[in-house]
């Protein structure tokens, strides 16, 4: 996922000022007297007196904000209009230290500008706002306009109206529906004072001090609190983003199916990563839900183990070799092959030309021993410096674990990274040309991004096939509140045809050996219902074993209030008819503050 760091631009301009991280929409200055925030706020997402000047604005000061680059405050209208669709609230932008205080009677002099957080390219909706302010306080110690109660009763069932198409199907000047729509709903309410009530948790404190409640509470709930996301066009409308503007000690430290009890209150906010926001004044308590690390069983003696693991930019400097070796050998039981994810080389994101990993893998493999677990070998191909994506200098890789007292490798020697494996026939077998070997390396599929990586395995005589995947992030999508709706995945073009080339890859071994149990596994970074799962899946040469759970229980990472699947395992059609097939998705990560990694471990068990 991108920085969250941010910036603000200096000054308006005409039309829309572009930057990284933020822009301001304006017109050319005219001059509105003796308007109300309803008025300013208008009946679209884009404010009618963008670019004008408006004169004594009257409010009461609802939340103050004194850190970061978008320091101002917020305030409120005492006398609302009878339109729902107009918000009563509307943020200051100071740019310095505000010196208003919560409860403080304002009239504010200045200019109604469009900002967008993260900058016009985000594709992000705008927040209202009153810029190069003059504000006089008329009054202290006022109530605070009485919060509007956001629950399951007020949210509607709709997520947003389709954009429109005269418009590259942006919605900013849609006349907001807020009783059909929550997006319209939630933009009704930009800069207000609102509240939910003791919310539960759908995506735990990250390190930014955010988290996600729901006002949902049986909206495609699963077991262990959470929310899954099952499909495009089934958004979770009960989702709402929490941050604070108090001190960043005080923000909970939570886990979903934790609570936030009681009241949470604030004002409403739009956020560069995740949307509408409440940014509270007071926060509920939080009250723990007792989520628990899960553990898979232990393989039988007959079943192979197979596993996948993202280790999140793994390299000799870090801290959590000893967590990650107690996951593998107590959570995962020790599985008997493990495609590892994200595993750095020897000196991290330091971009000096190394690319060896091998500190790295035996640190990890060290530390599986000493917490009890087996002495794997491990296969893998270093990259081409700096041309396999990730953070700079880090040069990640797939990696193969595997126990040798349970599995043997195939060594076929000749892969490197720019040579491409293939498939031949052994004795009316598939075999690989290299192994371990690199899947088509020189496709524009793999520009910038992690090669997939073959490798072949034996488990009492039988051969298996394996494919390690890290495919192209989501990086560059639109996000689910964006303006445009459907919101773009920009990143699928990439994932597609890496999907198309695996899948081809997969179908040769095939052609050669019908029955041949081949599993591709990995970060596929995209969901088990997506167009990258269907090319994978394609023809029938691999199909996603997460599809064998419940639809309640399919998820590996959790994102914006959403359980969903990003990691996946793969698997022909002579292990999707075996007996005996098993498969978990081991929870020891993604729902937790304290994660290792952000990424949930999943293992396939099954019988050769």
């Amino acid at each position: 996922m991108p920085s969250k760091s941010s910036a603000r631009l200096a000054a308006l301009t005409v039309a829309a000022v572009c930057s990284t991280v933020a822009t301001l929409i304006a017109v050319p200055s005219a001059h509105a007297d003796s308007v109300h925030i309803h008025d300013i706020q208008g009946t679209t997402r884009l404010s009618p007196l963008a670019g004008q000047k408006v004169t004594d604005v009257a409010g009461i000061v609802t939340g103050v904000r004194t850190y970061g680059s978008s320091k101002g405050f917020w305030i409120q209208d005492t006398a609302p209009d009878a339109d729902p669709a107009t918000s009563e609230g509307v943020f200051v932008f100071t740019s310095s230290k505000p010196t208003v205080a919560v409860g403080d009677s304002v009239t504010v002099t200045g200019t109604v500008s469009e900002f967008v957080p993260g900058g016009a390219t985000s594709g992000n909706q705008t927040v209202t706002e009153i810029v190069k302010p003059t504000v006089t306080v008329v009054s202290s110690g006022n109530p605070v306009p009485a919060p509007v109660v956001v629950d399951a009763g007020s949210v509607p069932a709709a997520y947003t109206p389709d954009g429109d198409t005269a418009a590259s199907g942006s919605v900013n000047a849609l006349t907001l529906q807020p009783k059909k729509y929550v997006l319209d709903y939630y933009e009704s309410l930009e800069g207000m004072n609102v509240q939910v009530k003791d919310a539960r948790v759908v995506t735990g404190t990250d390190p930014f001090t955010e988290l996600w409640v729901t006002v949902k509470p049986s909206e495609h709930r699963n077991q262990r609190g959470g929310t899954v996301y099952g499909a495009y066009t089934s958004q979770n409308t009960g989702r709402l983003q929490i941050q604070s503007l108090g001190a960043t000690a005080d923000f909970p430290a939570a886990n979903v199916g934790d609570s936030l009890k009681g009241a949470t209150t604030g004002p409403l906010d739009f956020n560069q990563f995740g949307g509408y926001t409440l940014v509270a004044n007071e926060l509920g308590t939080l009250e723990k839900g007792g989520l628990e690390r899960e553990t898979t069983r232990k393989q039988s003696r007959r079943e192979l183990a197979v596993a996948t693991y993202n280790v999140e930019n793994l390299d000799p400097s870090d801290n959590t070799f000893a967590a990650h070796a107690a996951a593998i050998v107590n959570n995962l039981q020790s599985p008997d092959i493990l495609s590892l994810e994200e595993i750095q080389d020897n000196n991290g994101a330091t971009k000096d030309g190394t690319v060896a990993a091998d500190q790295t893998v035996k640190k990890l493999i060290d530390a599986i021993v000493a917490a009890g677990g087996p002495a794997y070998d491990w296969r893998s191909i270093d990259p081409v410096d700096l041309a396999d994506g990730g953070e700079p200098g880090g040069n990640i890789r797939q990696v193969f674990l595997f126990n040798p007292a349970r599995v043997s490798f195939t060594d076929r020697p000749g892969g490197d990274a720019t040579t491409a494996v293939g498939v031949t026939k052994n004795h009316s077998k598939a075999a690989l040309t290299l192994s371990p070997g690199r899947i088509d390396p020189a496709n524009a599929a793999w520009t910038n991004s992690r090669k997939p990586l073959a490798g072949e395995f034996v488990f009492r005589g039988r051969t298996v096939i394996l494919i390690a995947n890290h495919f192209a992030s989501k990086g560059g999508d639109q996000g689910l509140a964006s303006q445009f709706q459907p919101p773009t995945r920009s990143s699928e073009t990439q994932r597609h045809l890496q999907a198309t080339a695996v899948n081809a890859f997969v179908k040769d071994i095939l052609k050669v050996q019908r029955n041949a149990d081949v599993i591709a596994l990995g970060d596929i970074n995209d969901f088990e219902f997506s167009g990258t799962a269907k090319l994978l899946e394609d023809g029938g040469a691999l199909w996603s074993a997460i599809k064998s759970l419940p639809e309640s229980e399919r998820y590996t990472y959790d994102y914006q209030g959403n359980s969903q699947v990003l990691d996946q395992i793969l698997v022909s059609p002579s292990i999707r008819r075996k007996r005996h097939f098993d498969y978990d998705s081991v929870h020891i990560n993604s729902e937790f503050h304290d994660q290792i990694s952000d990424h949930d471990p999943q293992v396939l068990r099954f019988r050769p």
